[in-house]
């Protein structure tokens, strides 16, 4: 009995210096991690090239779906095209390309060029580094480099995650014609607003994602994928969108917070706030405070859980957005 006692204190004390080890180390790599001199630093390790994962025709839109140089696209051109400005959407942690169709198929139809991306290790765009070593500046990489791709510059609109990289581009890039964020992070702190919502919900995940060093255990189920992500009146079920959620780092959930993070203090770039009424990951108190800060307008989606794109009144979403962009002089 004393021999079990003892082993199983080891076996414990181990873990848990494994824990702290590496919340240390993770700690110290953001400390020591500068956001412009990840941007200066060559972004693509995969060697270049396109392959065609298909493509079809609708009567208003043709939609092009490629891998190239190393990054998933989905690009939805109109036929009808009314507006020279392209949109370019970033998608948020665990998703990827695939989440924004419904919408690329709206704006579209009303005359928009839409272009959705994976970063690496989402959707079909592979690896590049381990997930568990990414971090929101490699990420913001990538997002700066769909931005350039054009020589008309694009309005961004990006949920949750790419909310914040949004920010991160305002600061750390520059301005941009119109922003849109939908169900972002908050403009100060992830933990600030994140932490206790999930601990209500999801106590758990928190050290499954201290010792797995990743923030996959928050999605570790359809169950879980659900009671985070949807609403009561979604349009997909939890079996179907834990299907296609993937890995995510937990690194990134620490650095969207001080020391590592203080918002600009001033834009010029015309932003769209939008909230979901019942998000489970970042409650709408916190969205409209940051929406304040930014001095950004500001529009609650009715029961609407975190993936706004799955409410059943979704459609007038996208349908708010479009009507915003013209009211901004988006041509």
């Amino acid at each position: 009995m004393a021999k079990g006692k003892q082993a199983l204190g080891i076996g414990i004390g181990a873990l848990a210096g494994y824990v702290l080890g590496q919340q240390a180390w993770t700690l110290w790599k953001l400390l020591n991690t500068d956001a412009v001199q990840t941007l200066a630093a060559p972004t693509s390790e995969l060697p270049t090239g396109v392959q065609f994962l298909g493509s079809r025709e609708t009567e208003t839109y043709t939609v092009a779906h490629t891998l190239e140089d190393g990054i998933e696209r989905i690009v939805y051109r109109p036929k009808d095209r009314r507006y020279e400005t392209p949109i370019v959407l970033q998608h948020g942690m665990w998703h990827g390309a695939w989440f924004w169709e419904s919408w690329q198929a709206l704006l579209a139809t009303w005359g928009w060029e839409v272009h959705a991306h994976s970063l690496p290790g989402h959707g079909n765009s592979p690896v590049q580094r381990p997930i568990k070593l990414c971090t929101l500046d490699y990420y913001l990489k990538f997002l700066r480099d769909e931005v350039g791709r054009f020589s008309q510059r694009p309005v961004v609109i990006g949920h949750s995650m790419g909310g914040a990289l949004i920010q991160w581009y305002l600061k750390y890039v520059g301005d941009l014609p119109a922003a849109v964020l939908v169900a972002p992070w908050g403009s100060h702190s992830m933990i600030r607003d994140g932490l206790r919502p999930l601990l209500r919900r999801d106590p758990l995940s928190i050290p499954l994602m201290m010792a797995s060093w990743d923030a996959t255990p928050m999605m570790r189920d359809p169950f879980r994928a659900g009671q985070a992500l949807l609403g009561p009146q979604s349009r997909i079920t939890p079996e179907a969108l834990f299907a296609r959620l993937g890995p995510e780092s937990a690194m990134i959930l620490y650095q969207h917070n001080p020391p590592f993070w203080q918002p600009p203090s001033h834009i010029n770039t015309p932003l769209l706030w939008i909230a979901a009424e019942a998000d489970a990951l970042l409650p709408e108190r916190i969205q409209r405070e940051s929406a304040d800060y930014y001095g950004a307008d500001y529009v609650v989606v009715e029961q609407s859980g975190h993936d706004v794109l799955y409410a059943p009144n979704q459609h007038l979403v996208a349908e708010k957005i479009h009507r915003w962009l013209v009211q901004h002089g988006i041509s």
